[in-house]
């Protein structure tokens, strides 16, 4: 039997390896989606190898990641419960996918994870796998009771991994997780499943990987400009962007009216460099989970926050009002859709196919001020705006397109109904 474990060379997946081998009797293949990790990375596969993989993949997924999970959720404006990015949510799918491949490769019959059953990654594993691939079966060991009497909670596993000469990040003393992507980085359990509880102490504080603490940002405001052509940025203009691209590693692909261009991954590092200079991107939250559940999770998606409120502010501009409206209403649901994995069901795909339509007009430049953690946007133009400075205006209209009389009937004729309501209360 071969079985592919989604590895990520922390404490639950390392443990995965030595255990399922043991108790299948399986070769075990050890895949690792790099979506941008980066350090997490380094020396993952020679210690997959070590703790018993016969074969270890990297799969560098960056780009895709980028271009078809990240750019099109963003394109919608998705936003869970008003307040979370989907950074872990949109990742799973875009894992999914590579994992079915790699099982495929090496033929694999079954996928295992180490995603716990009481959270959702289970089942946007899961969910995404049944879409691509329904003959391959899933292992879910925190779902076998005889993995749980091995392992009933974090301690027993930070022991094993010491018997093993498993060499892990987590500790008793430091016991709380950590799931990193180009998107975001969470941080959830141990102490920090107090909600009252506000990581106040120094080694808590030093936790935040991408973000500058905004007390200690820059005192000086730092101001970024985002070309966008339909709903995503494609290129960038700030003092020192050739400087920035080459402390995050990345190229430009040319130069367009003044700005550079990068591909969406070249972008999201650029961005992610300089909102967590400044300190935005922070969110502590607790949220419903899909198995029914609160958790209370601390995010930082620094590039994220940036994207989200250009492209809205972008969008106020270009986007016809009931398109909007008739969009707005359904990314609650689309939203809902990610967090619970179902990205690859047919009713998110419908409902990109109305997310596309309206961003053919998001086109244009947005110029945003980054300050101490809050992202302001200092201006918006694009060929394609729906607004007019003369028929706005305070003073006289021009162009004689707006008639203030005809305000009148439009009023009588809104307030009509309410006026029945009011005229039945008093009979």
């Amino acid at each position: 039997m071969k079985i592919v474990v989604a590895y990520s060379g922390g404490l639950d997946t390392s443990v995965l390896v030595t255990w399922l081998k043991e108790h299948y009797n399986a070769e075990i293949y050890a895949y690792c989606a790099n979506v941008g990790q980066e350090e997490e990375l380094e020396g993952l596969e020679e210690k997959a190898i070590k703790t018993g993989a016969t074969e270890c993949l990297i799969d560098d997924l960056c780009e895709e990641f980028a271009a078809d999970y990240i750019y099109p959720m963003f394109q919608a404006g998705a936003i869970y419960e008003g307040r979370y990015l989907l950074g872990t949510s949109i990742a799973r799918p875009c894992i999914a996918k590579g994992m079915v491949e790699y099982a495929r490769k090496v033929g694999a019959t079954a996928i295992a994870h180490g995603a716990t059953g009481k959270g959702n990654d289970q089942v946007r594993f899961e969910l995404s796998v049944a879409a691509l691939a329904p003959d391959i079966e899933i292992i879910a060991p925190w779902r076998m009771q005889v993995f749980r009497d091995k392992f009933p909670g974090r301690a027993q596993m930070i022991a094993y991994a010491a018997e093993h000469n498993i060499p892990v990040q987590a500790t008793a003393k430091k016991s709380y997780s950590m799931d990193r992507n180009l998107l975001h980085i969470s941080y959830e359990s141990g102490v920090l499943e107090d909600p009252w509880y506000d990581g106040s102490t120094p080694a808590d504080r030093d936790m935040y990987l991408l973000t500058t603490s905004p007390e200690e940002a820059p005192d000086q405001a730092e101001y970024l400009q985002l070309l966008f052509e339909k709903g995503n940025i494609v290129g960038l203009q700030v003092d020192g962007i050739a400087d920035y691209a080459a402390k995050v590693g990345v190229s430009s692909t040319g130069e367009k009216d003044g700005y550079t261009l990068f591909t969406p991954y070249g972008v999201m590092k650029i961005l992610n460099f300089l909102a967590g200079k400044h300190g935005v991107g922070r969110v502590d939250i607790v949220e419903n989970r899909f198995v029914g559940m609160k958790s209370r999770g601390i995010y930082e998606t620094p590039a994220g926050t940036i994207m989200f409120e250009a492209h809205r502010d972008l969008e106020t501009l270009v986007v016809d009002r009931e398109a909007m409206l008739v969009r707005d209403e359904l990314i609650p649901r689309y939203s809902q859709m990610v967090y619970n994995g179902f990205w690859f069901a047919p009713e998110r795909e419908a409902l990109q196919a109305l997310v596309t339509e309206t961003q053919k007009s998001v086109t244009g430049e947005v110029r945003v001020k980054l300050y101490k953690g809050n992202v302001i946007c200092a201006g918006r133009r694009s060929p394609n705006s729906l607004y007019s400075e003369d028929i706005a205006t305070m003073e006289e209209d021009p162009t004689q397109a707006y008639n203030q009389d005809d305000a009148t009937g439009f009023i009588h004729l809104n307030a009509l109904r309410l006026k029945l309501q009011g005229l039945s209360k008093n009979v």
